[in-house]
């Protein structure tokens, strides 16, 4: 049975080195991983016996919010680096590792400009220097009825945003992927309208449950998971959770996403995770958890109501998904 919000542990309390280490331990077997860090996030090798030492790993505590880990069985790393939705590559779920292996992301930088007092192009080692990694475990739902919890390596967003100035103007944060169809080669077909864009109100943007993932399992994202930084937004749909990020634009306006351009009946801007409103062509009230046997009621925010509940306060949510 899922925890209620009141179960989640305190993130001031699992960020303790002691309690991370054990944990570690605890882990073990597929996911052995968590216990190391990643040293590069500029397409370092995945390879488990290029793992670094866990001595590497720089956690930083922080009270800023609660719920940034949960206590449930985390997904089997096979499962998380072997079942992706990144149409980039391919739209078939199983074979995006194999096609994406050899992606290289060595220099890329993300943009971040519109409304803010700073424009500025950041590389990755710059944005490693905001803001210490933190391990994150999240609950994650795909529209499509199944869900993982995953160990994310990141930091809130709001870092980033806020070594940029947003300017009081700016409402909505937007967001772009890579588009380069010769090291991307699913972007040749006319799957989707490229590149991938998503956007977010800037409230929550700022929340501090939004992260920019830049690992998973204690080492670097690998390209199947959206290498080198992506966006994971756990109250909301997988597809929210944009990935290998080259843009970040504040705007006054509502941006386009590109799910909703695509298919606006069935994919909203919002995409909170709601078990009360039915997607089309199937129920949200379940889902099923990858590794698991059976299925699961789904959890209003996925979960995340006690944290994220407010931003939508006088909000419809049957209208707003």
């Amino acid at each position: 049975m899922s925890p209620t919000d009141d179960e989640v542990t305190p993130a001031d309390t699992y960020f303790n080195r002691r309690t991370f280490l054990k944990r570690a331990a605890i882990v073990g077997g597929s996911v052995a991983a968590t216990g190391f860090a990643y040293r590069r996030l500029n397409g370092s090798s995945l390879k488990k016996n290029d793992a670094p030492i866990i001595e590497d790993i720089v956690v930083a505590p922080s009270a800023s919010a609660q719920g940034f880990n949960i206590d449930e069985a985390t997904t089997p790393e096979a499962k998380v680096t072997h079942y992706n939705n990144f149409y980039e590559f391919t739209t078939d779920k199983d074979a995006v590792a194999d096609v994406a292996a050899g992606f290289q992301t060595d220099g890329w930088k993300v943009s971040i400009e519109g409304m803010v007092g700073t424009q500025r192009v950041f590389d990755m080692d710059d944005i490693r220097k905001l803001s210490p990694p933190e391990e994150r475990i999240y609950r994650m739902r795909c529209v499509e009825g199944w869900s993982m919890v995953i160990p994310w390596v990141g930091f809130s967003l709001s870092k980033l945003l806020s070594a940029v100035a947003p300017l009081g103007s700016a409402k909505y944060v937007a967001f772009e992927s890579l588009h380069d169809p010769d090291r991307m080669p699913g972007q040749q077909r006319k799957v989707l309208d490229w590149p991938y864009v998503e956007g977010l109100r800037l409230d929550e943007a700022m929340h501090p449950l939004t992260i920019l993932a830049t690992g998973l399992y204690g080492r670097a994202l690998p390209p199947q998971d959206g290498a080198p930084i992506r966006l994971v937004v756990p109250w909301k749909y997988g597809f929210k959770g944009i990935k290998s990020i080259v843009r970040i634009s504040l705007v006054d306006s509502m941006p386009p996403t590109t799910w909703n351009r695509q298919a606006p009946r069935e994919y909203g801007f919002y995409a909170n995770v709601n078990p009360e409103v039915d997607h089309p062509r199937w129920s949200q009230a379940t889902e099923q958890r990858i590794g698991e046997s059976g299925r699961r009621k789904t959890l209003m925010f996925n979960g995340y109501g006690e944290q994220v509940a407010s931003l939508y306060a006088g909000m419809d949510l049957r209208a707003n998904y």
